[in-house]
């Protein structure tokens, strides 16, 4: 706690003042977290103040508060164009990362515990650094941060926020910012250099050498590339749970659903709704969790204890494959995708799930768990708005991997399984059941039609995205976690 309040105090982080008449004043509060090494052991324990931001009043002392963060997509296919160019990527990150970030609007804080000045015990802090829990903090400092980057020579895009690009002659170099978390990578190391000997100059900066953890996702070097894993993160989850010594099981969730479902309320919802936002995160690693944990998800407001079931046969599946991750290699990088639905899938309101899966070359970079909006009259109707959804994906996807040198010179292939839906893509021909979804085909013909996507028929069999629409038998769901990609590190 000292050695935080100290380096406040060295970032002139306020100045003690009397409260002005009239001003509101927000409370401060310490928090600890224990910080982990890669492979999960203990590193240190940090100690942060924070403002209490929760009592901020809008346009008085906040206005503006959004600041973007890299997608997962993103830092994917990063990794993959990274790769199949063999540039390293350096992963840095800033110490007290907010405290950079010039304060605009007039904020009053309390004096934090146990460091409150004898000599005016009644002054407040007037913040002039966007101190940790402030709503406007993450924006000042990812304009701060950025603004610093375009100085000495990065560009900054709108479409993808998160990302700059240095484009010199043959220099081509890329920071991706995620908070204070941030990977450079680049075909040129002495640029590189150069640019982190400008960031440590401007900020207080660890160089944390090749990507190692990045999110709380271990990011191990193997023989090809890359494994993402969450394996460590999975063990604290099932021993949260109290599931450290559960039985396993092969698959999230049973094919056919039970004959009798406790509609009970179940007894520890916060508990549940904890599990249940541990689970999503864990899915950016595990897709194969995405169907299984996209359902227990739709229950979190008011668990029940049958909710509660599905969600301990999920937690013991994951103990069975606490070390599958999801790998990346060197290969093709044209872009393919699989999208499915499973028509009037929910059995209380009839809506149908969507599911799509998209591939650089044979990595995994992208895909979509969802319940539709609205109830689909036909299964034809269904699998339309999943394709909907793929292409739009792509379509960002398409753009993206224009801006990382990776361009897509021939339409990206989505497979589909449903003639019907196909027929409908690629003519124009609507009548009273499909009229209602004449948006979607203007959406996807135009795009068809200037050669950023194709339509291809695949049989049900091999559909990869079906295992993101339903639960489904043993054999068919490992038959289609290995097409996933999702593997052991060794496997």
């Amino acid at each position: 706690m000292s050695s935080e309040y100290l380096e406040l105090q060295k970032q002139g982080t306020w100045s003690l003042v009397p409260l002005p008449a009239g001003k509101p004043v927000i409370g401060s509060k310490w928090t600890f977290k224990t910080k982990l090494l890669p492979n999960g052991q203990i590193d240190r324990y940090k100690a942060r103040l924070v403002a209490q931001g929760c009592s901020q009043e809008f346009g008085i002392n906040f206005t503006e508060t959004f600041s973007p963060v890299a997608k997962m997509v993103t830092i994917r296919m990063l990794l993959t164009m990274a790769l199949n160019k063999q540039w390293s990527v350096t992963q840095l990150d800033v110490t007290n990362d907010f405290l950079h970030g010039d304060l605009i609007e007039e904020v009053y804080m309390r004096q934090p515990r146990g460091f409150v000045d004898t000599q005016n015990p009644d002054h407040v802090c007037k913040l002039h650094k966007s101190i940790y829990g402030l709503r406007q903090s993450p924006r000042q400092w990812f304009h701060k941060h950025t603004s610093f980057l375009q100085t000495i020579g990065f560009e900054f895009s709108r479409a993808y926020p998160s990302m700059l690009i240095l484009s010199k002659n043959t220099v081509r170099l890329f920071v991706l910012i995620y908070v204070d978390d941030i990977l450079i990578t680049g075909n040129d190391s002495n640029q590189i250099q150069m640019v982190l000997r400008h960031l440590q100059a401007a900020f207080k900066l660890k160089q944390l050498g090749d990507i190692v953890l990045f999110l709380g996702i271990q990011v191990i070097k193997t023989n090809n590339g890359y494994f993402l894993s969450h394996s460590h993160y999975a063990k604290e989850l099932l021993y949260t749970a109290g599931f450290a010594d559960c039985k396993p099981v092969d698959t999230p969730a049973p094919s056919r659903p039970p004959l009798v479902f406790d509609e009970q309320p179940y007894a520890d919802p916060q508990m549940f709704r904890k599990l249940a936002g541990s689970l999503q995160y864990l899915s950016i690693t595990r897709p194969d969790i995405a169907f299984t944990t996209n359902r227990i998800c739709q229950h979190m407001h008011q668990p029940r204890n049958g909710d509660f079931q599905a969600l301990k046969r999920l937690l013991r599946y994951i103990k069975g494959s606490l070390n599958y991750g999801l790998p990346i290699i060197q290969g093709p990088m044209q872009l393919s995708s699989y999208t499915d639905a499973d028509w009037a899938a929910n059995t209380t309101d009839r809506k149908s799930m969507s599911g799509y899966c998209t591939y650089l070359g044979h990595n995994l970079i992208s895909w979509s768990v969802k319940k539709q909006t609205t109830v689909a009259r036909s299964s034809t109707e269904a699998e339309y708005r999943s394709l909907s959804s793929a292409t739009s994906d792509i379509m960002w996807i398409r753009r993206l991997a224009d801006k990382l040198g990776i361009s897509q010179s021939t339409p990206t292939v989505i497979h589909c399984d449903n003639t019907s839906t196909i027929a409908l893509a690629k003519n124009p021909v609507f009548h009273a059941r499909t009229k209602h979804i004449e948006l979607d085909y203007h959406f996807i013909s135009d795009h068809i039609r200037k050669g950023h996507v194709s339509i291809a028929h695949i049989c049900s069999e091999d559909q990869i995205a079906d295992i993101l629409t339903k639960s489904l038998p043993i054999a068919r769901f490992q038959a289609l976690r290995s097409k996933l990609t999702i593997r052991c590190p060794n496997g």
